[in-house]
């Protein structure tokens, strides 16, 4: 039983960790997509008139972070997260 309890610890630290620096790495300041992803949603609660290409425009900026951590992300958890993400609005966007 310790055995297994062992390697799922290691599995998900490793999962958590950046490969290189050996850090745990879930969250990280935002970067200017996220920001613009969350000033376009905040707009487009209180904008009537434009609310509609603000949810497209945040949308796409949140496309772009996903695709960045994708491909760039610090974990594994990072470039999980980015997938996911990805997935959900490609999802929307089809549907």
């Amino acid at each position: 039983m310790l055995a297994v309890m062992t390697t799922s610890r290691s599995i998900l630290s490793r999962f958590f960790r950046n490969p290189r620096s050996g850090e745990i790495v879930v969250a990280q300041p935002p970067n200017a997509a996220i920001v613009m992803w969350l000033v376009a949603r905040g707009l487009a609660l209180v904008w009537d008139g434009r609310d509609q290409e603000l949810r497209w425009l945040g949308s796409g900026a949140l496309m772009v972070w996903a695709l960045d951590e994708l491909a760039r992300g610090a974990s594994p958890f990072r470039r999980s997260l980015g997938a996911i993400v990805l997935g959900f609005e490609v999802f929307v966007l089809v549907r």
